[in-house]
């Protein structure tokens, strides 16, 4: 985006401010991200989009299969590691 044109405007109600359809399409914002704000000592403003990391096994890395494993020996029923 260039700044020294205007992308898109909205007005603020009460303490929200809609991101235009086509900011959000642009930056690829989706329901759940966050936005962080940054306010300059110039007086501007940064916006960082932060994606979420959507489902359960959003952070699972995976398994590289280099070592043998037994759950029903290393882990009791609920899945916690067994001393």
């Amino acid at each position: 985006m260039s700044s020294d044109r205007t992308d898109a405007e909205s007005k603020v109600s009460g303490n929200q401010a809609n991101i235009p359809a086509r900011v959000r399409r642009e930056l690829g914002i989706d329901d759940g991200d966050q936005l962080r704000w940054h306010v300059e000592e110039d007086g501007t403003v940064r916006v960082e989009v932060v994606q979420q990391e959507a489902g359960t096994f959003a952070k699972f890395e995976g398994y590289d299969g280099e070592s043998a494993t037994d759950v029903s020996a290393e882990h009791d029923a609920w899945g916690v590691d067994v001393e």
